[in-house]
């Protein structure tokens, strides 16, 4: 293992296990699957201290992220906004941490807005493009093959908007910066075409598992965050996972048991319910994380996000009196003494005491815990995550939780969980009725 970074001792998010027992998932079934963990865990701290694996070695670099710092400051210094044209692997990540700091109605004042083109929508493209100010946007383009065919798509589109608008083929490129794998393909000839800036994808790590290399921390500094806190945090976590003495005290290979023992005793779903919009993105890249990951020869878990306090409305009433076929995950924000305050005198109905004088943290913070304790009440498993301050750190340490989860669990029921076979077929097809179309 790499020598341990220098921080407190104090825990970045707390995780609660003490309801998942509850109903259909047995203490019993946990236990057993914890005990499994340990020849698992034993394996990926083997492939860390043999540095084999990308994934436990990026949260200890720092060399590459003098050169992101001043691409990104170049990118600030040129534009008003940055559109991050990539999908899956290549956006959730990014759009998890932009949510750190930017919301629908704004983000830092100094800063670009990221904005994310990551779904190929012939309504939707056409429209950013119609109300994109191209003068003042850079595009960061993004795809470890360099062959994602929606992300290519997208770049041909921005290019011809660019010569339309009258730029020239050396003033296109100024415009757009690209991130893929070091060796040639689409996206790299592109950019070598118009002259557009290139940083390399690792080859080596996955689209899916990318976030806390030049995918995630290009768009984190552009945002003004502290990229290496990201990683900071990343390497706390998988350390105290790899170093623990005992898997009870790996807090991945406890979550990752009791995801598996749940699928074992009849629950094949997973929910996550984030309290919070700034978890709503970090809650869409576990779900990529998870199904494509774990997804294989009939095994894997479905996993589903919900946010709250909203899907309260929507979602709840089935999981409390739907299936039982599900284990959740709260994960709470902390957010007790946040946000504006609710005037006593604007709330003086008798009915609207509960509300009077009390910050809206407050009551997010009592519909987590409400719906946590209702969900037991009503037999359904439950599993907690508090985050007492959501920062960078924090959120590279969710980053790194999630997937050693992920890759526990994988261990856990024989998977390669680095592969994803079958959605190639799909890819193969696409290409295949578009070309039968032309003729």
């Amino acid at each position: 293992m790499h020598a341990p970074v220098d921080h407190p001792a104090q825990t970045i998010f707390e995780q609660s296990i003490t309801d998942c027992a509850n109903g259909r998932l047995t203490h019993a079934a946990i236990r057993g699957r914890l005990t499994e963990t340990a020849g698992v865990l034993s394996r990926l701290a083997s492939q860390a201290e043999a540095k084999t694996l990308p994934h436990f070695t990026i949260p200890y670099r720092t060399d590459d992220l003098d050169e992101q710092a001043a691409v990104a400051e170049r990118i600030v210094a040129e534009c008003s906004q940055v559109v991050v044209l990539g999908t899956g692997g290549s956006s959730l990540g990014p759009q998890a941490i932009a949510q750190l700091v930017q919301t629908p109605f704004g983000g830092p004042a100094d800063r670009p807005r990221v904005g994310f083109l990551d779904n190929l929508d012939p309504i939707g493209l056409a429209a950013a493009l119609a109300t994109c100010d191209l003068a003042n946007t850079h595009f960061l383009v993004a795809s470890k093959s360099g062959s994602t065919a929606e992300t290519i798509a997208q770049l041909l589109i921005v290019i011809d908007a660019l010569e339309q608008a009258g730029y020239r083929t050396d003033a296109i490129g100024r415009h757009f910066t690209v991130v893929t794998e070091p060796r040639d393909n689409l996206l790299r000839n592109l950019a070598r075409r118009f002259g557009a800036r290139v940083l390399d994808h690792d080859p080596d790590l996955g689209g899916r598992y990318a976030v806390l290399s030049v995918i995630g921390t290009l768009p984190a500094l552009i945002l003004g965050l502290d990229a290496a806190a990201l990683r900071r945090g990343a390497a706390r976590t998988l350390e105290q996972n790899l170093h623990a003495i005992d898997p009870s005290l790996a807090p991945a290979a406890v979550g990752a048991a009791v995801s598996i023992a749940a699928d074992d005793c009849g629950l094949p779903q997973t929910v996550m319910f984030g309290y919070g919009d700034r978890l709503e993105r970090l809650a869409a890249w576990w779900r990529q994380l998870w199904a494509e990951s774990l997804g294989k020869h009939g095994k894997g878990t479905t996993p589903i996000t919900a946010v709250g306090p909203v899907d309260q409305h929507s979602q709840l009433q089935l999981y409390l009196d739907g299936p039982d076929d599900k284990l959740f995950t709260v994960v709470d924000l902390a957010t007790k003494g946040q946000g504006p305050v609710i005037r006593t005198d604007l709330a003086d109905d008798p009915s609207l005491a509960f509300l009077a004088g009390r910050q809206i943290g407050d009551i997010v913070a009592a519909q987590a815990r409400s719906t946590g304790d209702t969900l037991v009440k009503f037999s359904r498993p439950v599993r907690r995550l508090t985050i007492p301050r959501y920062d960078e750190e924090a959120l590279g340490s969710l980053f790194m939780h999630f997937t050693l989860e992920t890759l526990i669990a994988a261990g856990l029921i024989g998977v390669d969980p680095f592969d994803q076979p079958a959605v190639e077929d799909g890819k193969i097809l696409t290409r295949q009725y578009l070309l039968a179309d032309k003729r």
